[in-house]
């Protein structure tokens, strides 16, 4: 313990009020002069290699409990949960081993050359392919073109043909129209004026014959017939009976241009049949 002399303030106060001014000074001069020296030994020691040892640090005081536990009701045990599957560990990632650069080996001029010159090469083949390909695919436009170009043609000359037989059907059919306008001008213009029929020869009708007579001939300006022919198909037994009958026929003459004119093969078919 640290004795500590304490003076009372009335005898210190005494003092100083006692003592002359001049001795005021001698107290601090001491002690200036102890910590003067007390810093003087202090860098002396320090400087000489002397080093403090830290003081000893006291351990901390523990202190001690105790827990005192006092039974207490049971609960009711809880219904045990469902254990859960258990949980397989993830597999370890394989490891993936860092790829190993080859290395370069040495280039030899010649084979850096070979492999450039073959490289040309191959790039030449390639051009060459492709040139290739273009021209064939350009004979095949020109091909199909001409494909389209002949069947153009053909559909236009199918199509003009169909023109021309379309042109010719019609020019027979105004040809075919003028004729039976011309032949029903014509018989317009020689109609019969008086017509007999045939008598039947006896002799077809005993060996009950029967058949068709046709006879040709022409109408002279008078309307009379000339020239009477039977044609092929007409049965012996009737061929004189027609002529007979034809040669007393009377037309009304045919007029061209205001004048009678001869009309030529004229027809005229007699039909034989017993009644």
């Amino acid at each position: 313990m640290t004795a500590m002399i304490m003076h009372s303030p009335q005898q210190t106060l005494g003092d100083f009020s006692l003592q002359p001014r001049r001795r005021r000074w001698q107290p601090h001069a001491l002690a200036a002069t102890l910590a003067v020296a007390l810093h003087a030994g202090v860098l002396a020691l320090l400087i000489a290699g002397w080093s403090v040892e830290p003081p000893a640090v006291e351990p901390p005081t523990a202190l001690r409990t105790q827990l005192v536990m006092l039974s207490a009701p049971q609960p009711e045990a809880p219904e045990p949960m469902p254990l859960s599957a258990p949980v397989e560990p993830a597999p370890p990632e394989p490891a993936v081993a860092a790829p190993v650069e080859p290395v370069k080996p040495s280039v030899d001029p010649q084979v850096q050359a070979r492999k450039l010159e073959q490289a040309a090469l191959a790039r030449k083949r390639v051009e060459e392919q492709k040139r290739e390909q273009l021209a064939e695919q350009q004979r095949e436009r020109q091909a199909s073109d001409q494909r389209r170009r002949d069947a153009e043609q053909q559909r236009l000359a199918l199509e003009q043909q169909a023109q021309q037989q379309a042109q010719r059907a019609e020019q027979a059919r105004l040809a075919a129209e003028r004729a039976r306008q011309q032949a029903a001008a014509d018989s317009r213009q020689y109609l019969p004026l008086s017509k007999e029929a045939p008598d039947y020869p006896q002799r077809a009708l005993d060996k009950h014959i029967e058949g068709d007579c046709t006879v040709e001939y022409s109408v002279n300006p008078q309307g009379q017939v000339e020239n009477p022919k039977v044609l092929d198909g007409c049965h012996p037994l009737f061929i004189r009976p027609s002529l007979t009958a034809a040669n007393t026929f009377r037309y009304q003459p045919r007029l061209v241009d205001g004048q009678a004119v001869s009309v030529p093969a004229v027809r005229n078919t007699f039909h034989y049949r017993i009644q």
